[in-house]
């Protein structure tokens, strides 16, 4: 069974900075896209990076040119370097990974459990 573990969230400042980090285990044959999205209270999940196997990147406009978004595909870990941080960053952070388990078998869009991230102003 593959899982997405992650770590790193936290209470923060506003203007700080935090890294997230997110590995996926398991019998695992791919990994195409993983990303990093996130919800605060009362308000729907939204995306904030993805990045493709091969390196390609997207960001949400109200993160780019503060957040990056980088994988080891050799590990399969995918992390989110958040600096100038800000209140409205609040959220629960999750990772996702578009999972291929065998080859010829569907990809399978999976989560992590979520990790706080609090900035305080």
């Amino acid at each position: 069974q593959v899982q997405l573990v992650e770590s790193g969230g936290g209470l923060v400042q506003a203007g700080g900075s935090l890294r997230l980090s997110c590995a996926a285990s398991g019998k695992i044959f791919s990994i195409n896209a993983m990303g990093w999205y996130r919800q605060a209270p009362g308000e729907q999940r939204e995306l904030v990076a993805t990045i493709s196997s091969g390196g390609s990147t997207n960001y949400a406009d109200s993160v780019k040119g503060r957040f990056t978004i980088s994988r080891d595909n050799a590990k399969n870990t995918v992390s989110l370097q958040m600096n100038s941080l800000k209140p409205s960053d609040t959220a629960v952070y999750y990772c996702a990974a578009d999972v291929q388990v065998r080859i010829l078998s569907p990809t399978v869009r999976l989560w992590g459990q979520g990790t706080q991230v609090t900035v305080s102003s």
